[in-house]
């Protein structure tokens, strides 16, 4: 398998803390959507089926959240457990989110470039990008730590360097 992307997380902590961290960030930021979506007066569109009322668009937006606690918690377990089996649903639904999220952000801001305000197709941009690339980043840490787990589980128990003496 390939070699991790990265070292370290943010060149101070561990791939593990980092992956843990990452974990854990996705489900807090899962709850308050999920509080934000039933609490809060927004219209929700979708790209594809604009046809669908708002109650369906708000049940679809936090089943999507839920599923996504559920796979930080099993990516989580993963990392605490050290089973790269665990942590590959979150390694491949991050990696089709980031591309997801990087749609939505380009969609939205011509959007708005194209009805006129401009101020707030070039925060989507700014916001959106930069939102795009502190989720990538953080994929590459939990992706780089998959890898050094399924690195370690290849070479198997009896072929790992013994300790020096």
């Amino acid at each position: 398998m390939a070699n991790p992307l990265v070292s370290s997380c943010c060149r101070c902590y561990s791939l593990r803390s980092g992956s843990i961290a990452t974990g854990i960030l996705g489900i807090l930021l899962s709850i308050i959507s999920i509080i934000l979506i039933f609490t809060v007066r927004i219209d929700f569109k979708t790209i594809l089926m604009d046809w669908l009322p708002q109650n369906v668009v708000k049940i679809i937006y936090a089943l999507n959240l839920i599923m996504t606690i559920l796979i930080s918690l099993l990516m989580i377990m993963g990392v605490m457990k050290k089973n790269h089996f665990f942590m590959m649903p979150w390694v491949v639904l991050g990696l089709m989110l980031a591309i997801g999220l990087l749609i939505s952000v380009i969609y939205n801001a011509v959007v708005y470039f194209i009805d006129g305000y401009v101020l707030g197709g070039t925060l989507w941009i700014v916001v959106g990008l930069l939102s795009v690339v502190i989720y990538v980043y953080l994929w590459i840490v939990v992706y780089s730590y998959f890898v050094t787990l399924k690195n370690e589980n290849d070479r198997g128990r009896y072929s790992k360097q013994p300790y020096r003496r």
